[in-house]
């Protein structure tokens, strides 16, 4: 049997979304910099990261590689790459990006190792919004947002057959 969303506790968001809301982002973010580069958070921060880095034509990207996610439930976080450079900086000048913060654990943590980066996502839930210094579009704190790389496009049945 095919994987259900429950529509009332999710939110499919389509790479045309992805691309509009991260343009949108760096309208906002070209207001704050300069910045010496971009640490993405992965792996959810890829793709928002790319797409920023290249609307802002800068090109020092790293990762900051974190894990905190089993199965759709938040577990221990993981730090498993550090950007290196940035962390000797204390993030000062660097950008952080994310696609979502959901309860702030792993910006939390990100935080503590670049207490001076400023840090942007394209979506943010209550229980996380505040530990980020900018984002794009707020979700409820219960929706499950699945992002492009999540899904994957594919035939499905009328509702009226479901009937």
């Amino acid at each position: 049997m095919a994987d259900k969303i429950d529509e009332e506790q999710s939110r499919i968001v389509t790479w045309d979304e992805v691309h509009r809301d991260a343009r949108f982002l760096v309208r906002k973010l070209m207001k704050v910099g300069p910045w010496k580069g971009i640490i993405a958070l992965t792996r959810g921060g890829l793709v928002p990261a790319a797409i920023v880095a290249r609307e802002m034509d800068i090109h020092m990207i790293d990762t900051l590689c974190i894990s905190a996610y089993a199965d759709q439930k938040m577990g221990a976080v993981n730090v498993l790459k550090e950007p290196w450079q940035a962390v000797k900086e204390q993030g000062e000048g660097w950008l952080v990006v994310d696609d979502l913060v959901d309860t702030g654990a792993t910006m939390k943590t990100a935080r503590n190792l670049l207490p001076k980066a400023y840090f942007a996502t394209v979506y943010a839930k209550p229980n996380g919004a505040g530990v980020v210094d900018m984002y794009v579009h707020g979700v409820e704190q219960a929706t499950w947002v699945y992002f492009p790389w999540d899904t994957e496009t594919r035939p499905v049945t009328p509702l009226a057959r479901d009937l």
